[in-house]
């Protein structure tokens, strides 16, 4: 918690309750992304008195401040993960919604190579893949 609270610190942002609670929520569970109605679930079964709206209002500021990263995958909702600064891509279940996360190098130059034979200056990139995960407890949310 120390080093996310001197994030929030150095971010300009004050370290009110809320704030506290939906970083602790990133911190302790053991999923890497959630929506502003997972947080909201977590901190209502925590018996914390923090709304929906001000959960979503305390996400954009965290996105913002470049402490979380919001992402959009198919289906519009949109998932937040800390922002740990390290390039990764995503593997995302068609049926239960599960997202996975994963790095290949071999893929990061591939793609590098294909913008550099098109003359493309790559800035950034996401990639996402669509498929089903193959859980046994994969089943639609």
């Amino acid at each position: 918690m120390n080093n996310r609270l001197d994030d929030l610190k150095t971010s300009g942002l004050k370290a009110t309750l809320p704030r506290l609670k939906v970083l602790e929520v990133f911190q302790r569970t053991g999923e890497r992304h959630l929506t502003a109605e997972d947080i909201y679930k977590i901190l209502l079964a925590d018996g914390a008195d923090v709304g929906l709206a001000t959960i979503y209002r305390v996400l954009m500021q965290f996105t913002e401040a470049g402490l979380l990263n919001r992402l959009h995958f198919e289906g519009g909702r949109a998932v937040f993960e800390l922002n740990e600064g390290q390039h990764h891509d995503h593997m995302v279940c068609l049926r239960c919604g599960r997202v996975q996360e994963f790095f290949d190098p071999v893929l990061e130059q591939r793609q590098r190579e294909i913008a550099a034979e098109r003359g493309f200056q790559l800035q950034e990139h996401s990639l996402a893949m669509y498929g089903l995960c193959g859980s046994p407890d994969c089943r639609k949310p």
